[in-house]
């Protein structure tokens, strides 16, 4: 699917022997970003800086992968390609690439030796497209082809996650989201949930634990890993605290799609990134932040069901 923002490039790396890789964000000069985890368990690298009270109020690039804490590493490769491009926050001593990173865990598919590290990071960044001309791969690919769901109740209860975009438009706004899902719950099934409010649901663990593998799945599965990571992004100019609040929408947006969200054994964290090239009080609904909000939830819920 391709994503029609101007300026934002993407680009994946992909180990299929491994069942792991990575995938980069590239955005464009003037981006603005906040975020949000509502997971338990979350690897992210430069996070904080996202926060609406903190100084820097850019971000030139967002890194998912697989490897758990491993993979964040694989965001160094973005930090110095981007510096090779002179691209970066001012100082100084000279641009300071800005670049968040997210990661999930896939340890337990393919090869767990093998993690994402600076190398596939530059890899990935230096084959980002511009999404408004190139489609975004979706499926088991990039940090998503390891990825796995519906773990909460033992391994012998998944299946493959992947790798989701969807794109939500009202009016000259545009809502885009990148999603890795690798979530613990399950995907696009509402009936677990209308059974467990109904009592009648017979598919609890056998452990009694959410966080720890069945004692079917085998001794050697231990504690689950999981994690949903991704990026909202917008062509509205936004400041950090409302890009803070889109956020939080895609959380929404993941609840609604995954049951049960958020769990100990999830890292469940979204970046939201504005662009800015569509600006404020045009008359048609783009200064309406909770407009906004509605298609990021929206957006993420697609993605999210997409992706599986």
């Amino acid at each position: 699917m391709r994503i029609p923002i101007d300026g934002l490039r993407v680009g994946h790396y992909t180990d299929d022997i491994a069942r792991t890789g990575c995938t980069v964000l590239l955005f464009p000069e003037g981006t603005v970003a906040s975020g949000e985890v509502r997971g338990g368990a979350p690897a992210t690298r430069e996070f904080d800086l996202l926060a609406p009270e903190r100084t820097v109020d850019r971000l030139d690039a967002l890194v998912l992968s697989g490897g758990s804490a491993f993979g964040l590493a694989s965001a160094d490769g973005v930090v110095a390609h981007l510096a090779d491009e002179g691209t970066g926050f001012p100082t100084g001593g000279g641009p300071v690439p800005i670049v968040v990173g997210l990661s999930l865990y896939d340890l337990l598919e393919g090869d767990g030796s093998v993690r994402p590290g600076p190398a596939e990071g530059r890899a990935a960044a230096e084959a980002a497209a511009p999404t408004v001309d190139t489609p975004v791969p979706t499926g088991l690919v990039g940090a998503a082809t390891g990825a796995t769901v519906g773990t909460w109740r033992g391994r012998d209860h998944a299946r493959p996650g992947g790798l989701g975009v969807a794109v939500v438009s009202h009016g000259s706004l545009t809502v885009a989201v990148v999603v890795a899902v690798n979530a613990a719950g399950d995907v696009g099934d509402p009936a677990t949930s209308t059974a467990v409010a109904d009592g009648v649901f017979r598919g609890w663990p056998d452990s009694g634990d959410l966080f720890t593998a069945s004692p079917g799945a085998g001794a050697d599965a231990g504690p689950r890993g999981n994690t949903t990571i991704g990026a909202v992004v917008t062509d509205a100019a936004l400041t950090k605290g409302e890009c803070l609040l889109l956020a939080q929408s895609a959380h929404d947006g993941l609840a609604r799609a995954v049951f049960p969200p958020h769990m100990r054994s999830d890292g469940d964290a979204f970046v939201a990134a504005a662009t800015g090239t569509v600006p404020r009080g045009n008359g048609d609904g783009a200064a309406d932040l909770d407009v906004l909000r509605v298609l990021t939830v929206a957006a993420v819920e697609q993605a999210v069901v997409r992706a599986c």
